[in-house]
């Protein structure tokens, strides 16, 4: 309580750090009563400013509906400003409000452009999202051996979505050679973390298995686990 209030004296003078901070105190209820329309308020004051935080929060506030009406086009909007600003969870996201049409009129080339931004700074989901695309050719020429590139850059960092897609490059011999057991593998490291498609494919992978190549599944699955980019 004390906190908050000498966080609202330093907000109503201006400082914008105290005026993002203190809407999270309303939007937790932390030293004063909850109240996610007056963290709105302070968001709202600081994210004009310029601050990249309460921009974050206000994109996510109008993403949930907490503390304002639901609004995907005005997320939209405040996140391209924390993407422009060279934040590459942001970027990433961007792009998948383009690629899915949230917010924005879908569009796949925009899409590509942002995940691009991300992944070459070393964002593991932009990463995988760029090699899906590669993948389908949507936003981009279709090019199996580059979203196979994009896909490893992801996956050896342990995003298991592009583990999944690593593994059904293996499986099809899109982008790499063909190689049952390499796709078992990398089913095998994205099923371990719960991906169910992973799961899926490597129990129909399994059934075509020689015991021998379940074995150097397992042993790579368990070499790249030990190499994954902490």
């Amino acid at each position: 309580a004390e906190s908050a209030k000498w966080l609202r004296s330093a907000a109503e003078q201006g400082h914008t750090d105290a005026q993002n901070s203190l809407g999270n105190f309303y939007y937790s209820g932390q030293g004063v009563a909850q109240n996610r329309e007056e963290a709105m308020k302070w968001y709202r004051l600081s994210a004009e400013k310029g601050n990249v935080a309460a921009q974050g929060n206000l994109v996510a506030c109008y993403d949930s509906g907490k503390g304002v009406t639901q609004d995907y086009a005005e997320s939209a909007k405040w996140l391209r400003l924390v993407a422009e600003k060279g934040d590459v969870g942001a970027q990433n996201r961007l792009g998948l409000c383009y690629y899915s049409g949230k917010g924005v009129t879908q569009d796949y080339p925009e899409a590509v452009k942002w995940f691009r931004l991300a992944a070459e700074k070393g964002n593991a989901d932009a990463q995988g999202n760029l090699g899906v695309c590669y993948d389908s050719g949507k936003g981009v020429a279709q090019d199996f051996r580059e979203a196979a590139r994009w896909l490893r850059r992801s996956a050896d960092q342990g995003n298991s979505e592009a583990q999944y897609h690593l593994g059904l490059c293996y499986f099809k011999g899109a982008g790499v050679p063909l190689d049952d057991a390499q796709a078992y593998a990398w089913f095998n490291m994205a099923a371990a973390q719960g991906n169910k498609n992973a799961a899926e494919a490597r129990a129909i992978i399994i059934g075509k298995l020689t015991p021998e190549q379940i074995a150097e599944g397992q042993r790579l699955a368990r070499t790249y686990a030990e190499k994954v980019v902490k």
